[in-house]
């Protein structure tokens, strides 16, 4: 375990509830990386146990992914470049400061699941607003638009994830980035970190 480890199962459900859109890659016959937003299903420890979501049903990685199952899913948190000029110390290099979470995965299709995944992913995305969007809203047009997709459920084999978030930094450094970095996801992912 590194210092860039997260410190629990928790923080990486959090990156990937805070930043639903992942890459996801196959590689057989030919590697395929396609963009989705996707919603978790947590184990009783808090762990990314699957992730859930859905494909158009013309893109050519449903075809590479019902021949060989496998695939890895990416997840990019908080990111950015840190300046030295916000630090003090004599001869600080520059970097990068970033969380990232790598899911190896087996993905399972299955078209009755469309509507159950839409309204998750709907859910988690439109929040506890009052008058949040529903599926529901599209009326007639839901039904000829959901024969397009494919819902899809992928359980996860193995997570590997780097929260490198200056946590090396010392107490000044770090404190000083926090102060005077732009951005203001970025910090906070640090703070959450707690260098």
């Amino acid at each position: 375990m590194s210092v860039w480890s997260p410190r629990n199962a928790a923080e990486v459900a959090t990156l990937v509830a805070r930043h639903p859109l992942a890459w996801v890659v196959s590689s057989a016959p030919s590697f395929h990386a396609t963009p989705l937003p996707l919603v978790a299903d947590l184990a009783e420890d808090g762990s990314v146990a699957a992730l859930v979501g859905h494909f158009a049903l013309r893109n050519p990685q449903v075809e590479a992914l019902r021949a060989n199952p496998r695939a890895l899913v990416l997840f990019q948190g908080a990111q950015g470049y840190v300046s030295p000029e916000l630090v003090s110390q004599p001869q600080w290099a520059p970097t990068w400061n970033y969380a990232v979470a790598r899911f190896q995965v087996e993905i399972a299709f299955d078209q009755q699941d469309n509507g159950e995944a839409l309204d998750r992913l709907i859910a988690h995305m439109e929040g506890d607003r009052p008058d949040r969007w529903t599926v529901a809203d599209m009326g007639e047009r839901y039904e000829p638009m959901s024969r397009h997709i494919i819902a899809f459920t992928a359980k996860v084999l193995s997570c590997d994830a780097t929260f490198k978030l200056g946590q090396d930094e010392t107490p000044e450094s770090f404190a000083q980035i926090l102060t005077g970095h732009p951005d203001a996801g970025l910090v906070a992912a640090m703070r959450e970190a707690g260098g």
